[in-house]
C-alpha cells in the first residue's frame, strides 16, 4: 500500500531501477557536458549544453559546431526553447552535471545496497 504521495506505507522510497537508469546513462552521450552561452542568428542568446567547453566568446551561429550540443534550455530566435521560469542557465547547469553524477549516484547506491545486504544476511545469521 502507498500514500497519496506514492511512498510505501512503511516510510521507505520505492525502489528505484538502478539497471534501467545505468543502461540510459551508458547510451547518451560520454561526458563530460559543459554550459555553453551562445548566440543564434540574431545575437540573442542561446543557453546550451555541449559535449565541448565554453569559449567565453558567445560565438554566434553559424560559428559554433552544432554537432557538440547536446540540449538547449534557451532559443530565443526563433523562440523555440524557453521556459516560464527564466531558470536556462541553472536548468543547463543542472542537466551538465547531472550527466557525471547520475552514473555515480548509481554506483553509490548499488554499492550501499549491497552492504545493506550483506548486513542483514549477517543479522539473519547470528
Amino acid at each position: 500500500m502507498s500514500d497519496d504521495k506514492g511512498m510505501p506505507d512503511d516510510g521507505m522510497a520505492p525502489k528505484i531501477d538502478l539497471d534501467e537508469i545505468e543502461e540510459l546513462c551508458s547510451v547518451a552521450t560520454p561526458g563530460p557536458w559543459f554550459v555553453r552561452s551562445l548566440d543564434d542568428d540574431h545575437a540573442m542568446n542561446l543557453v546550451a549544453v555541449s559535449t565541448a567547453e565554453d569559449t567565453g566568446q558567445g560565438e554566434r551561429w553559424p560559428d559554433f559546431d552544432h554537432k557538440e550540443l547536446i540540449a538547449a534550455t534557451l532559443v530565443q530566435h526563433p523562440r523555440y526553447v524557453d521556459c516560464a521560469d527564466g531558470r536556462w542557465d541553472e536548468n543547463a547547469a543542472f542537466i551538465a552535471m547531472a550527466r557525471e553524477a547520475v552514473p555515480s549516484l548509481v554506483l553509490e547506491i548499488k554499492r550501499l545496497r549491497r552492504l545493506l545486504s550483506a548486513a542483514e544476511a549477517r543479522d539473519r545469521n547470528s
